[in-house]
């Protein structure tokens, strides 16, 4: 399951440089995921890397983009060639 970025976001920018596959970018007013690139950081960290950092939480699952971890290692795989 890819994460997402809920509208409590204060725009700070810490979670960008943590994700391992520049997933993260800044959007008009919050910053975003795209969940073609999220793997919830699996094959690079035991944990999503921009909910661990985020000082206000609003970095969560999506629901909308629900994937197993077998989907997660092999789009992690595809994105490092």
């Amino acid at each position: 399951m890819a994460y997402k970025i809920t509208e409590e976001c204060i725009n700070c920018g810490a979670c960008e440089p943590e994700c391992p596959n520049q997933s993260i970018s800044a959007g008009d007013t919050i910053y975003i995921i795209d969940p073609a690139r999220c793997t919830e950081c699996v094959g690079s960290f035991d944990e999503s890397q921009c909910a661990a950092v985020c000082p206000v939480d609003c970095c969560v699952p999506d629901p909308d983009h629900v994937e197993t971890r077998e989907h997660l290692e092999a789009k992690h795989k595809a994105l490092k060639g």
